[in-house]
């Protein structure tokens, strides 16, 4: 079939710009347009909330909520050596879940495949990408048990669980405080501010459980031949909570690692890692060192590398 001849509905197809089709051009200013959108809306909100901020009523409450509010008289000030484990371990942990967890999620073909020792005709086999996901969600869970643990045993706990009702004109205030960019005075050494709290204990008591509980659903875990619970808690709903959650932890991070690097880098990362309240580098460096250590393993994290690991608790095959 010559040019002349092919038909309107070839010649559309093969049009850039029509029917889904985009030329690298086209994308490239449409993400300009969607980064200046973004930009415009974000100053406008900015512009917005520094006018509503002060206006005289306004002043008046944020005088009287600046942000935070006093914690209890039991509570301490500081990150004891348990805390500064924990949140490397949780770090280290979430990352290696969320990157094998999108890979369980993209990957058509696997590589390899494990099946449990247990396993009956081969039952239960899966990939080795889901083998690593479910591994270190199991981890991930031990590890949230022994934080929790440890938590409401020191008393550690409230510093991240509200103990008043004044936590939400407080974060409300914090909240005006950041959109505004007139941030709230940071000192988490002794107190977070409210909003902080808020999403703490979201993350740790409400995101966490929800992660687990749709996790184990989809998992080898959950029992099969149960009827009854598998209609009242379909692995549908499971699949349709589990993904918007893992993205949910990845904003968190996102905006809990430019705040801590915003709002005082040193001394933050002084307070997570190096047990202090000092401004020095002995935070910074490890918590360079930790990076370098879940870099390592991302890059790790390869079928000739968790092969082995995995032949420890069944049968690894190729594909």
């Amino acid at each position: 079939m010559n040019t002349a001849q092919a038909s309107p509905r070839s010649a559309a197809a093969q049009e850039p710009g029509r029917f889904g089709t985009r030329t690298p051009g086209q994308l490239l200013r449409y993400a300009l347009i969607g980064v200046f959108g973004l930009l415009l809306a974000a100053t406008g909100l900015v512009i917005a909330a520094r006018w509503f901020v002060n206006l005289d009523f306004m002043s008046d409450f944020l005088t009287t909520f600046p942000g935070e509010y006093h914690l209890p008289d039991s509570a301490t000030s500081g990150f004891p050596a348990w805390v500064q484990w924990q949140h490397f371990f949780n770090v280290f942990l979430m990352v290696l879940i969320i990157r094998s967890g999108l890979q369980v999620r993209t990957e058509k073909r696997p590589d390899a495949y494990w099946t449990p020792k247990w396993s009956k005709d081969g039952k239960g086999k899966i990939s080795l990408a889901l083998w690593f996901h479910q591994t270190l969600d199991i981890l991930w869970l031990v590890n949230g048990l022994v934080f929790i643990v440890l938590l409401f045993v020191t008393g550690h706990w409230m510093r991240i669980v509200p103990t008043s009702w004044e936590v939400f004109p407080n974060a409300l205030s914090a909240l005006l405080q950041y959109i505004s960019l007139d941030w709230p005075t940071e000192n988490g050494w002794v107190n977070y501010n409210s909003l902080q709290q808020i999403m703490y204990f979201i993350t740790v008591f409400l995101a966490a459980p929800v992660a687990a509980i749709t996790g184990v659903r989809m998992s080898g875990l959950w029992p099969k031949n149960t009827k009854t619970l598998n209609r009242v808690y379909p692995v549908e709903w499971a699949r349709a909570v589990h993904f918007p959650v893992m993205l949910y932890f990845v904003s968190f991070i996102v905006v809990h690692v430019a705040l801590v690097f915003a709002t005082g880098a040193l001394r933050n990362l002084n307070h997570m890692y190096g047990g202090t309240d000092d401004v020095n580098w002995a935070g910074f460096w490890i918590f360079f060192a930790s990076l370098l250590i879940i870099v390592a393993v991302w890059f790790a994290a390869r079928p000739l590398v968790l092969a082995p690991i995995a032949k420890l608790s069944g049968k690894v095959t190729s594909r």
